[in-house]
């Protein structure tokens, strides 16, 4: 771990939105345009302080980075830490960005308790940067948990027909799977301290531990649980769909672009450097329920009737994709996997904004309202079209290069996998292209949709980034790979050591630990059977 910083960047980062969320308490609730402008101005900010990880993160350094360290509850060893490495920036910056977005988006969407809105999504803002952050285990926990009260109400109060119903799903599912995650943690604590004698929450403290293997079990399937309920992945995702349908625009947005993230990370973050004898002896299992949400989710998608609902289960099947390639437990696939998460919250934040769009205007979510907008939205039509493409993986747009680095680390370690997953492509395009053909093309039937008005200036801003990333990283992913290149090692280097990483550690005789750059192939096996991770 690097020197602490000397500047607090990522204390920041982290409370810029809860300081928007404490200043809009003195504001009068009477006063909406105030409390609007506080809020988009708060989370401009936010993503304008959380850039510098974008220049002076360095990709090249091992270390954790920008690390903040204080006593927090010292008399159970908890400390106040916070660092990131290429992982967590990307994450940090795709949070930061779409809270801009959402909150834009939200200007006129929501009319009732205007201050109260805003106040939760800046809290949610918060509990999500702070859980990419948490290098404390129970630092990350509290923010893990603070996540889900404000979604809760964004769904109980601003949601439409069933919002009870599916604030209540998610917030049972999501707590059930967290205190049994909660168990796994404080498994890992007590065991740290039984071998060192150390009580800590300290993360990369817990990443050299060498776990008995039948703890291992145990505690992988306690994380599994929190995690797996996040993603979400099969038979887990049952809260999700619902959850989508009756979240405001910009709760959905947030939730498919950024809180589905949650599990993803915690799985590379936590479950397989901690875990990872267990971490392989479980891959069957999860190639399967992964294998099964890519399919399952496709082929659910294309039976729905409601435009949100088919976003919905398309996000099941892409999240089905980002496990598998994860558990390959190559580093092309874990990295295909990160760059994949990011893919998927751009284009499937910008598809559920487009379905915000036309539901401002119409109040309906049934594809069978809808047919032949591109003649009174042109320009709604062509960011629907290139999100369409981004979403299926057309080559030139994000989603490709992150489902080819997939498909790479698959097929070299079972192209049965490999064939599933592109089963999975190739019905996420009959789809979405469906859906584009219902919604876009033909002629307007229903008079309702004839004078629909095309996007006003604001609408278009909130899309003009998604667009942005998504030709950028399908054209030049270099400087996104760049930053996840030590990341991966380090994660490799615990789970599966037989692929040469990077990055030779040595113990020197003093104790200190000597980190020495080296070249590597990621993409082929090695040869021999694959080691059931650093002992």
């Amino acid at each position: 771990m690097s020197n602490a910083a000397e500047f607090p960047l990522l204390s920041l980062i982290l409370f810029t939105p809860l300081a928007g969320a404490i200043a809009l308490l003195f504001v009068s609730k009477q006063n909406e345009v105030l409390i609007r402008w506080v809020a988009n101005i708060t989370v401009a900010i936010g993503f304008l302080v959380s850039l510098p990880l974008w220049f002076w993160y360095d990709g090249q350094n091992p270390d954790w980075q920008f690390v903040e360290q204080a006593s927090w509850i010292p008399s159970i060893g908890a400390q106040y830490l916070l660092g990131v490495d290429g992982f967590s920036v990307l994450l940090i910056l795709l949070a930061t960005l779409m809270g801009v977005i959402a909150v834009l988006s939200s200007w006129n969407a929501i009319q009732m308790r205007v201050k109260e809105y805003y106040i939760f999504l800046l809290i949610l803002q918060t509990g999500m940067i702070g859980a990419f952050v948490a290098l404390d285990f129970l630092l990350f926990f509290l923010f893990w948990e603070v996540m889900l009260v404000p979604m809760y109400f964004l769904i109980g109060i601003w949601g439409s027909d069933n919002r009870l119903y599916s604030a209540i799903k998610f917030f049972l599912f999501t707590l059930v799977g967290s205190v049994i995650m909660l168990l796994g943690i404080l498994a890992v604590y007590f065991y740290h301290q039984s071998v060192t004698g150390v009580y800590t929450f300290d993360i990369t403290q817990f990443h050299e531990l060498n776990i008995p293997y039948d703890l291992q079990w145990w505690i992988f399937l306690a994380f599994f649980l929190g995690f797996a309920v996040k993603v979400p992945m099969f038979p887990f995702h049952t809260w999700l769909p619902d959850a989508h349908t009756d979240a405001p625009t910009a709760g959905s947005v947030i939730l498919a672009a950024v809180l589905l993230k949650m599990g993803t990370y915690g799985f590379i973050r936590f479950s397989l450097p901690i875990l990872p004898e267990a971490t392989h002896a479980f891959v069957p299992f999860v190639v399967l329920l992964s294998i099964i949400g890519i399919v399952y989710g496709a082929l659910v998608a294309m039976a729905q009737r409601d435009w949100k609902r088919l976003v919905a289960y398309s996000s099941v099947s892409h999240m089905g994709m980002v496990m598998l390639g994860m558990f390959a437990l190559t580093p092309v696939g874990i990295t295909g996997s990160i760059v994949q998460q990011l893919n998927h919250g751009i284009s499937t934040g910008a598809l559920f904004l487009l379905v915000g769009v036309v539901y401002e205007r119409r109040h309906t979510r049934l594809i069978s309202e809808y047919g032949g907008l591109s003649n009174v939205m042109p320009v709604y039509a062509a960011i629907f079209l290139v999100m369409t493409m981004s979403s299926i993986g057309l080559p030139a747009l994000n989603g490709f290069i992150g489902e080819v680095l997939i498909l790479q680390g698959i097929f070299v370690v079972n192209k049965m996998w490999a064939f599933f997953a592109a089963s999975g492509i190739v019905l996420g395009a009959a789809y979405m292209l469906w859906l584009y053909q219902r919604t876009m093309f033909g002629t307007v039937d229903n008079p309702k949709n004839e004078n629909l008005p095309d996007l006003s200036l604001r609408e278009f801003a909130t899309f003009v980034p998604l667009l942005l990333l998504a030709v950028w990283i399908g054209l030049y992913p270099k400087p996104f790979l760049d930053r996840l290149e030590t990341s991966v090692d380090r994660v490799m280097m615990r789970v599966n050591a037989d692929y040469t990483p990077r990055f030779a550690v040595t113990v020197e005789p003093s104790g200190e630990v000597e980190i020495s750059g080296r070249g590597s192939d990621m993409s082929m096996p090695p040869s021999g059977p694959v080691r059931g991770g650093a002992r």
